[in-house]
């Protein structure tokens, strides 16, 4: 894949690409249409994402899918409790030439590539976990004060097992800010669980056909980030990430009682650039609020620190979303 400028795009040949990317992921896939979407809107955000199931739900699966769909450099990176960050990063390694002159040489690590599968990210430790920090906020990894720019595009897929498994660690609240949305992955229906032992203990296996490369990749990005968002809608965000903070005169009775901390900018910003992404994906030229409030709740699920009285309730950031999305109105002034 070359740096070369990034090609001209029209919405149409954007819709047209994710269509057919969806499309070849779905051949794999079953009844995950959902998910694939929200997946989709994060890479082509330049973004990064959590995937969360219990083991079996086909997490991994989806990720290499996508992956052989776009021509990118992929790696996958297996996260154990014995994991080192040199292991992710890569690290100086001391080799001698042909005169017995020795140097140090720098050997890239897995996080050295387009698409990075952090497979089951909450096994490692935390500091394992904060080797991607730099990585996913500024696309670089500094080894020895030097700094090493990673390629572009560059996106963390990760997926984690829900922390009341065993042998899992919460991942740090300044990581979780860094992925764009965490997504929840469904147990699948008995109609759906047929259709997956159907198509997973027969002797053909689906194959899938590469859609777009990075090149193309870029280019849908950049288009997205000129479609327009009204604003009221820019307004609605504002409100609504606000509101999820107790302090505000904004949050509801339910935020007051169970949030200790609400959503960062990040949220806000996750959210315009979803449902830009969205909004493209359903041919339209300009955000609506159906495209704001469907992207909502995986932006800012992650994002919602929770205090003790909400685990004693066993009341979720979901439950909460829900209720504030359902309450808040679509138009109103904001606060100075």
């Amino acid at each position: 894949m070359t740096d070369s400028a990034t090609p001209a795009m029209d919405v149409e040949t954007f819709r047209k690409i994710a269509h057919d990317i969806e499309t070849e992921v779905g051949r794999v896939m079953v009844a995950q249409n959902d998910l694939v979407r929200m997946v989709l809107i994060c890479v082509l955000a330049n973004g990064h994402a959590l995937i969360e199931g219990v083991p079996g739900l086909g997490k991994t699966r989806l990720v290499r899918t996508l992956a052989d769909v776009l021509d990118v450099r992929f790696s996958r990176i297996q996260f154990t409790p014995d994991l080192m960050p040199a292991d992710i990063t890569g690290t100086n390694i001391l080799v001698e030439d042909e005169r017995g002159r020795r140097s140090f040489n720098f050997q890239h690590g897995p996080v050295f590539a387009n698409f990075v599968l952090a497979d089951e990210i909450n096994r490692a430790t935390p500091k394992t976990q904060a080797a991607l920090l730099e990585a996913m906020q500024d696309r670089t990894v500094t080894i020895a004060s030097t700094q090493h720019q990673l390629p572009n595009p560059f996106f963390v897929l990760a997926t984690q097992n829900p922390l009341e498994m065993e042998g899992t660690y919460p991942l740090p609240e300044a990581q979780l800010d860094r992925f764009m949305f965490k997504l929840i992955v469904p147990y699948p229906s008995a109609t759906e669980l047929a259709e997956i032992l159907q198509r997973t203990t027969s002797a053909y296996e689906q194959q899938v056909q590469t859609v777009a490369d990075g090149q193309r990749i870029s280019a849908m990005t950049h288009l997205a980030a000129q479609t327009p968002v009204a604003k009221h809608l820019m307004d609605y965000v504002v409100r609504l990430t606000l509101a999820t903070h107790p302090e505000s005169p904004m949050a509801p009775q339910s935020v007051r009682d169970y949030v200790q901390v609400g959503v960062s900018p990040r949220g806000g910003q996750s959210i315009i650039v979803g449902a830009r992404i969205r909004a493209l994906m359903e041919n339209r030229l300009n955000v609506a609020m159906e495209d704001i409030q469907d992207v909502a709740r995986h932006a800012l699920r992650h994002r919602l620190l929770l205090n003790f009285n909400a685990l004693a309730d066993r009341v979720t950031a979901d439950a909460i979303l829900d209720r504030l999305l359902a309450e808040l109105p679509e138009s109103a002034m904001v606060p100075a």
